[in-house]
């Protein structure tokens, strides 16, 4: 299932959300009607927490089936919210703090930003149980914010290479593709919000952007 829709008028719906095939955080603000679209679009719960204090849960967090990494200014409050749903949750201790736009991850690999410590690298391994890299994509080293990754596939920056998308299917282990979202927009981690159930684009974001997304991230699968 895709949707469009806006949180407030803003279309850059991975800043404000986080999803996996668990869970999704929404920002505690969030209303009533829009919390129910989220949940029947990804079929997930939704958790209602800031992170860091800030309603930016998709930039300040990023996670996939097994846990969550979160800024280290998150509150222990917060973290708490997340553990209640069986999850594990670790802080980032880099001074790099908006973990959603530097790290991209699944089920099955991560990548994230070349510039992580060794010691953030093995956080992320740990929590995630995942194998990690580091990598670029399209000279741009947020990668969770020029790429959504799910369990059936990655749609990412339209100026990613050949070699990239290959380095990125060997890393995530599912298809990669490109496209863009909300009439345009090249930054798709950033506007975009994706589980193995659903995705979430922005209103702007056109029929033919829709179809591209909809094959990259595999719910065409089905139709061919």
């Amino acid at each position: 299932m895709i949707r469009r829709i806006n949180l407030a008028g803003n279309p850059n719906l991975g800043v404000s959300l986080a999803a996996t095939d668990k869970v999704a955080l929404v920002p505690p603000n969030l209303g009533e009607k829009m919390v129910q679209v989220v949940e029947e679009c990804l079929q997930v719960p939704i958790i209602k927490t800031p992170i860091s204090g800030s309603s930016l849960a998709g930039a300040l967090a990023v996670g996939n089936s097994r846990g969550f990494l979160v800024s280290k200014y998150a509150f222990d409050t917060e973290m708490d919210k997340i553990r209640e749903c069986g999850l594990e949750v670790e802080r980032i201790p880099d001074r790099l703090t908006a973990v959603g736009n530097i790290i991209l991850a699944n089920d099955h690999g991560a990548m994230v930003n070349p510039l992580l410590s060794d010691e953030a690298v093995e956080v992320v391994s740990r929590t995630l149980d995942v194998d990690v890299v580091r990598g670029s994509i399209a000279n741009f080293k947020i990668t969770g914010s020029v790429a959504v990754a799910t369990n059936k596939g990655v749609l990412v920056h339209p100026s990613a290479t050949p070699e990239e998308l290959e380095f990125m299917e060997k890393t995530m282990k599912v298809p990669a593709d490109v496209g863009t979202v909300n009439q345009g927009t090249r930054l798709v981690g950033a506007g975009t919000v994706a589980n193995s159930q659903g995705v979430l684009v922005g209103e702007k974001t056109t029929g033919p952007e829709m179809a591209r997304i909809e094959e990259s991230l595999g719910f065409l699968e089905g139709l061919l």
